[in-house]
């Protein structure tokens, strides 16, 4: 087992490992830029209406989080972020940002 010297205390590569660990849990997780969420959304065929519903907001919240306005609050950005996370899943290929891609405001969002 490798051991270093931190700030004059011995710590192995598995203390270490359960710093770095610790510092990821800490952080708010991230949510993919505004259209890659507009992207995930099309991909599985929803509409804004559908995802307002599921996270338990209006359709305009949504509007606004794929265009970059707003963002989510709790407890509906822990929600929108599974879903999001679920949709990246499932299609990896909208999950990929791509530079100069535009969002469409309101595709799908009547339903």
């Amino acid at each position: 087992m490798v051991t270093t010297i931190v700030e004059g205390l011995a710590m192995s590569d598995s203390d270490h490992s359960q710093r770095v660990d610790a510092l990821l849990n800490g952080l708010p997780e991230v949510l993919p830029p505004p259209h890659v969420r507009a992207k995930l959304r099309l991909a599985a065929g929803l509409t804004q209406q559908d995802v307002a519903d599921a996270v338990g907001v209006k359709r305009v919240a949504v509007t606004r989080w794929e265009l970059g306005q707003t963002s989510p609050r709790r407890p509906h950005r822990e929600n929108y972020l599974r879903l999001l996370k679920g949709l990246a899943e499932r299609f990896p290929e909208a999950a990929k940002a791509d530079a100069g891609s535009t969002t469409p405001a309101s595709e799908g969002g009547s339903g």
